[in-house]
């Protein structure tokens, strides 16, 4: 773990698709911990009438736009998850975005605050030396897809090429000071993420 910078204790949090990262943010959350959610902050740079929303169009055609004028995300995923080049050209136009909003937020922090960014492609952006703790939840590829595919609704082959489109275990473990394993049940993940606050917590009062 890096030293703690400010006044704050900074904390990336990532994780493949359907490894569990979503529960991890939520109970940290649920502990005192501020959690700025970048899927959400997505979201928001996006939204109707946005200007990144414009750009995104721009980029791929009024075919990823519904009938009401907002995002298709579906239609976007289809080509982003399917062409390289066009994933690297939707994160050129969301990643600026989303790391603006992001900061907005982080400096807003009350001191002694456990700030928790929740960045499923962090590893992939290069973003680990931001932060003075790293999280990566980790989860078997054969678990992963039977999430992806029986409590997500996912085809084999869509959940594959999401999880082939991120970096894998070893790239997240090279980056991570810590790592969640979540092969097991729920309940057990809740009680590592409880050890883990604990664990952050004595590292923002050793700053």
């Amino acid at each position: 773990m890096a030293s703690a910078t400010g006044s704050v204790l900074r904390v990336g949090l990532t994780g493949g698709i359907a490894s569990g990262k979503s529960l991890v943010s939520h109970e940290l959350a649920a502990r005192g911990a501020l959690v700025i959610d970048a899927d959400r902050l997505a979201r928001e740079v996006l939204e109707p009438g946005s200007a990144g929303l414009e750009e995104v169009v721009t980029a791929f055609g009024p075919e990823v736009l519904d009938s009401d004028g907002a995002l298709d995300r579906p239609a976007l995923g289809r080509i982003v998850f399917a062409d390289p080049s066009a994933r690297e050209r939707l994160n050129a136009i969301v990643h600026p975005l989303v790391r603006g909003r992001a900061a907005e937020q982080a400096e807003s922090a009350d001191p002694g605050t456990i700030v928790v960014e929740d960045i499923p492609l962090l590893v992939e952006t290069g973003q680990a030396g931001r932060f003075d703790v790293v999280v990566v939840v980790q989860a078997d590829k054969r678990e992963r897809l039977r999430r992806m595919t029986q409590e997500r609704g996912m085809s084999p082959e869509e959940a594959r090429a999401r999880i082939d489109a991120q970096a894998d275990d070893a790239e997240r473990a090279a980056v991570a000071d810590v790592v969640l394993h979540n092969d097991g049940v729920p309940e057990e993940l809740v009680a590592k993420v409880q050890e883990l606050y604990e664990q952050l917590q004595e590292e923002l009062a050793g700053r």
